[in-house]
């Protein structure tokens, strides 16, 4: 499986956000503002949710609530 990761400017709380690609690769997207140990624990998140294949449904509340066990603010 293909992910490529960027750093990027993100509002608020929000530390990194995935998105599927047509070719079935992944895009990682990581607050650039994010300490070094921060942003290799928002990759090891996101790609926790690739390699468990939350990105089949379409309800991000769902995804994290099936995720975390909670649903996110």
């Amino acid at each position: 499986m293909d992910v490529f990761v960027y750093l990027v400017p993100m509002p608020g709380k929000i530390k990194e956000c995935v998105t599927v690609n047509e070719d079935g690769t992944y895009t990682v997207f990581i607050k650039e503002s994010l300490s070094p140990a921060d942003r290799a624990r928002a990759l090891a998140h996101a790609k926790r949710h690739i390699e468990c294949l939350h990105f089949e449904g379409n309800n991000v509340q769902e995804l994290e609530r099936n995720a975390h066990g909670k649903a996110i603010r």
